[in-house]
């Protein structure tokens, strides 16, 4: 009796005992594609019978005089060629762990590179933590209104009130009701009470007691805290706690403060059960949808005269706050293009890491999308020619970035450049904002106290209940948010001085005119015991109270020059914050000739300073407090700039801020000696600006070295426009002063900056820093601000008492530099490693449709690094090179939208996709990184190659031992059936799963989890192959078993290298399950995505090696591969989800080569499914 596994097994199969002809046949191409066909079983005795009968059932099959894909006869040989035919040998089976030297030199070369870069980013250039622990004392309080009558998704995420402990709580007993809440949960086995200790949920009034039940109504403007990926709603503590806190206390301090139309923040935050959405699109959108909503309801709460305790007179809000971290920034700025949108609901969002650039994890289609169309939007608005036609002219964004310890996101996407004109938004680094000087990582920039603080009292400072929006105008607010984040030292930055209202003055009996441009608020008045200092002279003082009684220094204001030719610069120890107990002050003053009838009251302060004297002068004078500029403190006892101590007060106008005055005033009020010191002057820009000619090369190769002379102005500023790459990094020494007996009044102080974005770096007590910038960086969009200042500059605070020279010198740090490409490059190696591997598998299929033997995919390797690798890097390299001269980023600036000549451009015209391409720059500097990548993708290839290789001979040789040694079965009943290494199940019974898995991607599961099962029925395809080509031993004869196992493995090969990019959005899928949302998955449901795939592998199963392709149609095979590798160079990093989709056409392309040789008929249809297919129930029907 026959087996029906036997049967089916029978199709055009070929033996071990065939004729060498029938050998060669299978070498031309003559029926490969039959190593299924080729399984025999094996008689307990080892005897092998021929599977052959005429119950064997199969799908289609192949005409007789049909050769597949080829449309012409081979040509006829001669005697002699016959005979050189039959005397054709495959070469002998080379071991596939063999490694020559050529492979393993450039494996050694991309370790050793890989490891070097891996090390200078854990251990060179790194930035120093210096974040404070902030204090909260959170309670929850969920909003359980918010249902489904609100929003579809209200089964999935949950919105909350955050209220402060002791602060916004008005019981004292809360805190201690819920720990014993905790506590009770715990010792009563009640989990459902303590998922979360200090929330309070109305639904579960019974463990409260009846006074606490009453959920906390909103009081004061709603801010809405959007979390990030994986994000919890948590993170909401510190910001929220800071500001409720500040606020108490501002408003027990000020009576006036409620009157200004300032209130409390109402802190909501949104629970999307850590969804993740830096890798789905679908899920970016669905929390914008959601938030919109979130706002409208947040906003009813407001209205309803029932749940709200603002003032009655007050208008109701029709705006939120929106405050996101990371992604929940992107989500904020995509709720305004959403069609649930309530217009002007936001108008002021601040982010915190944020990617606005471009998405960090490109492997998503939509998420892809979503951003193009929410930068487009953004673009397109802002250039608008009238500001009614921009639907954002009312929003304000600032974006802040940790800076060089963000290892999540890099800080180069925060960057809102090239999207928002500097009218509304900027881009800041945490180590720019005053009193915080430190950089953060991605989580930090959330909880650093010192951070919060600036940012809380920002944020309380941008309010107004007086109009419906809750805050100031957009140009106020951002004065605000300038005055709050800035150094006050940058081109954009707003001085109060020169900006203030004018008045009109009696000069003359009868006659006003404008005296100054600036409300004076105190009037000076000295006598000629003062000093005046000679015009071009620097004041210093040493210590402050020399004089045992107040003193004012006049320093003479220059005439007008050039504009931005002269400036004013002074710098103090002591605290210029314009309160009147301190000891130093500084004004800027104008005679004022007080009339008969005049009176002093129309000053606020009236500062006499002539004590008895007859003969005195007038000034009237504005104070310079609100333009002080923090400066960390630099002692010989200064560590870090973020210490706690005492700021610097420091003072910088240009000579037209200040032209309308006449002196400039240092007022020394310490009645006895004190410490303190003072220095001030007027100082020429040539004198203290010095420009680095330095060319990129001579930077690299010599560096920049200058030495400032003993006489110079005590802070020197020294551009260098070569300094602008975040891929290089450098090391700076500053010489040591040599200072006389006096010793110094303070050490060096440096600050590195750049323009755009607004990143500022200080240095105390500098002798070295390390120098490392984010500027031009890789796939970032070109910038909208026209003429922006290119380069690094480094501004040096030197003591000038010294009197003696210091030599400043900037060196490349090649090591430090390795390091700034594992940020900027991560996903390199989601596209480069398909290039070589498209690369090896077109010399197997050259190889193999010419000889008819298919190489190992290491012996493909091999081949590829000596034969094609060095015209893989030249042409990478020209390529490099080419696209840098032809889009250049210095040749081609973006204007502004906002300026005079954009508004007669289309906003279609700028490139700002031109950095996409190859390694996403445009400087020919970099032209080496390309083939650079290339060469370790190759290394990367060979161990993920011998990886594999590892895993499926361990996998086999289980398989093996499990196979042939069964436990359960004895000895006696084993059927020859189990000794058979490539069986498989019925065809219809492949079909049957294939169609069931199908219609689950249509309908349920993503496409990305059928290709999850496709890799891992590709692993046991190839163990069963392995298996198989090993139980054949290695001579000539099984060469057609190891064809079959090399060309299953380069299969899995190129799969494992897509499966990456498929794995973020199945890891979506997998958390919307745990979360438990049952809503069918919105997205990836298309089937052309993955059938080809699916095809394939079910194709491969069966044992059936891909037919050879003796015609010109192999050049389709050619062009396939070869536009894969191009791809994967080109736009791969940036498009990487499209990898997937060309890895699937050339799939699709496989299986019409495999069908080609049998193609489908409706008798053999008709076979299949009249096949049980069940092994078993043949195996009865047969008995």
């Amino acid at each position: 009796m026959r087996s029906r596994r036997s049967s089916r097994d029978s199709k055009a199969s070929i033996t071990a005992e065939e004729s060498e002809d029938s050998e060669s046949s299978s070498v031309d191409g003559h029926g490969e594609g039959q190593l299924a066909a080729a399984n025999e079983s094996r008689s307990p005795g080892g005897e092998r019978e021929k599977l052959d009968g005429p119950s064997a059932k199969v799908l289609w099959n192949p005409p007789q005089n049909r050769e597949p894909l080829d449309a012409t006869a081979p040509p006829a040989l001669s005697k002699e060629k016959m005979e050189d035919t039959r005397n054709f040998r495959r070469p002998r089976l080379r071991s596939a762990w063999l490694c020559p030297l050529s492979t393993l030199g450039v494996t050694l070369l991309s370790a050793f590179v890989l490891w070097t870069t891996i090390q200078s980013f854990r251990e060179r250039q790194c930035d120093i933590k210096g974040c404070r622990m902030p204090q909260m004392s959170p309670v929850y309080i969920r909003e359980k209104d918010f249902d489904t009558e609100h929003t579809r998704f209200a089964s999935k995420y949950n919105l909350y009130l955050y209220r402060e402990h002791s602060v916004d709580i008005e019981y004292p007993d809360l805190w201690p009701v819920l720990e014993a809440r905790s506590e009770f949960a715990k010792k009563n086995n009640r989990p459902e009470l303590n998922d979360d200790p200090f929330t309070i949920d109305c639904s579960r009034s019974q463990v409260l007691p009846s006074h606490l039940l009453r959920c906390s109504q909103p009081k004061g403007v709603p801010v809405l805290f959007i979390p990030g990926n994986a994000g919890s709603y948590k993170q909401v503590r510190p910001i929220a706690a800071e500001a409720a806190r500040y606020f108490k206390n501002a408003a027990a301090k000020s009576e006036s403060l409620l009157e200004a139309g300032q209130r409390g923040l109402d802190f909501f935050t949104v629970d999307f059960n850590e969804d993740i959405t830096a890798f789905h699109g679908q899920t970016m959108l669905d929390q914008a949808e959601y938030l919109n909503e979130a706002v409208s309801y947040i906003l009813s709460l407001y209205h309803d005269s029932r749940k709200s305790t603002m003032d009655s007179d007050l208008p109701d809000p029709s705006s939120v706050i929106l405050f996101g971290h990371s992604m929940g920034g992107i989500v904020a700025r995509t709720m305004l293009i959403m069609p649930n949108y309530q217009s002007n609901s936001i108008n002021t969002i601040i982010t915190m890491s944020a990617p606005h650039a471009r998405p960090p994890a490109p492997f998503d289609k939509q998420i892809v999308e979503t951003y193009d169309d929410i930068n487009n939007y953004w673009r397109r608005s802002f250039s608008a020619k009238w500001a009614n036609n921009n639907p954002l002219w009312h929003v304000t964004l600032v974006s802040i970035a940790g800076g060089g310890l963000d290892t999540i996101v890099p800080s180069d996407y925060t960057s809102i450049s090239s999207l928002v004109p500097d009218t509304h938004g900027f881009t800041v680094f945490t180590s720019s904002i005053p009193n915080v000087w430190v950089g953060v990582d991605h989580l930090a920039i959330l909880w650093c106290d010192q951070l919060m603080k600036v940012v809380a009292r920002s944020m309380l400072d941008i309010v107004d209940v007086r109009r419906p929006g809750q805050t100031k105008a957009r140009a106020e607010r951002m004065r605000i948010f300038k005055k709050w984040y800035l150094t006050g030292m940058e081109p954009i930055a707003e001085k109060t001085l020169p900006h203030k209202g004018s008045i009109s003055m009696p000069l003359l009996v009868g006659l006003y005119r404008t005296l100054m441009i600036l409300d004076p608020t105190t009037l000076l008045t000295l006598d000629n015991s003062h000093s005046i200092v000679n015009l071009g002279q620097r004041l210093v003082l040493r210590q402050l109270g020399e004089s045992q009684k107040p003193r004012a220094y006049l320093m003479p204001i220059p005439p007008s020059r050039e504009p931005g030719s002269t400036k004013f610069t002074l710098m103090t120890d002591q605290k210029l914050d314009g309160a009147r107990d301190g000891n130093l002050e500084v004004l800027y003053c104008s005679v004022f000739p007080l009339q008969a009838g005049q009176t002093a009251a129309l000053f606020s302060m009236n500062m006499d300073l002539s004590g008895d004297s007859s003969g005195s002068t007038r000034l009237a004078c504005k104070n310079a407090a609100e333009d002080v500029i923090d400066l960390p403190a630099s002692v010989r006892t200064s560590r870090q700039p973020f210490e706690q101590a005492q700021p610097f007060s420091y003072l910088q106008y240009d000579l037209e801020d200040i032209a309308e005055h006449q002196f400039v005033a240092v007022v020394d009020k310490a009645s006895r000696v004190a410490q303190g010191w003072v220095i001030a002057e007027f100082v020429e820009k040539k004198d203290s600006f010095i420009r680095s000619n330095a060319s990129l090369r001579g930077l690299l190769m010599d560096g920049v070295r200058t030495t400032l002379p003993a006489e110079r102005p005590f802070v020197t500023e020294i551009h260098i426009p070569v300094m602008h790459s975040s891929l290089l990094t450098y090391k700076m020494h500053v010489g040591v002063q040599s200072c006389g007996e006096d010793g110094q009044l303070f050490t060096p102080l440096l600050r590195q900056y750049l323009v755009d974005p607004y990143e500022s770096k200080f240095f105390v007590n500098v002798h070295s820093a390390d120098i490392n910038l984010h500027g031009s960086a890789p796939f970032i969009p070109q910038v909208l601000r026209p003429g922006s200042k290119r380069g690094l500059s480094l501004q040096l605070w030197l003591d000038p008492t010294c009197n003696s020279t210091v030599e400043v010198s900037a060196e490349f740090d090649f090591l430090g530099s390795l390091g700034r490409l594992t940020m900027r490059y991560r996903t390199v190696f989601a596209a480069f490693p398909l290039l070589v591997v498209a690369l090896v598998l077109r010399i197997q299929f050259q190889e193999y449709d010419n000889r008819g033997r298919f190489m190992s995919f290491g012996e493909g390797l091999d081949r590829l690094i000596p034969r094609t690798l060095p015209y893989v890097l030249v042409a990478l390299s020209a390529l490099a090179i080419s696209l840098s001269f032809t889009k250049a980023e210095q040749d081609n600036p973006v204007p502004s939208p906002l300026s005079k000549s954009a508004t007669e451009q289309s906003t279609t015209a700028m490139e700002f996709a031109k950095n996409d391409l190859l390694v996403g720059l445009q400087d020919p500097f970099f032209w080496f990184l390309a083939p650079l990548f290339a060469l370790i993708a190759v290394g990367v290839c060979v161990v993920l190659n011998y990886g594999a290789m590892l895993g499926l001979h361990s996998l086999t040789i289980l398989y093996t031992f499990f196979s042939r040694w069964p436990t359960w079965i004895s000895s006696e009943r084993r059927s020859p059936a189990i000794t058979t290494a490539f069986s498989t199940s019925s065809p219809r019974r492949r079909i049957m799963t294939t169609l069931m898995l199908l219609f689950f991607v249509a309908t349920l599961i993503p496409y990305q989890f059928a290709y999850m099962v496709a890799c891992i029925v590709q692993i046991a395809t190839c163990v069963r192959a392995l298996k198989f080509a090993r139980e054949n031993g290695y001579s000539e004869r099984s060469g057609a078993y190891w064809d079959f196992y090399h060309y299953a493995h380069s299969i899995l090969i190129v799969m494992l290298w897509i499966l990456p990019i498929n794995l973020p959005v199945l890891a979506v899928w997998i958390h919307n399950l745990t979360v438990h949302w049952l809503t069918p998955f919105s997205s990836h449901h298309n089937l052309l995505s993955i059938m080809p795939f699916i095809l394939l592998v079910e194709t491969l199963t069966t044992g059936n090696m891909i037919p050879r392709i003796r015609n010109r149609l192999w050049l389709v095979t050619d062009l396939l591969l070869l536009g894969l590798a191009a791809y994967a160079a080109l736009y791969g990093v940036t498009y990487a989800y499209r990898l997937h989709h060309l890895v699937n056409l050339i799939a699709g392309w496989f299986v019409i080569v495999h069908f080609s040789t049998a193609p489908p008929t409706i008798s053999g249809i008709i076979d299949l499914f009249n096949d049980d297919g069940d092994d078993d129930g043949s195996k009865k029907r047969h008995q």
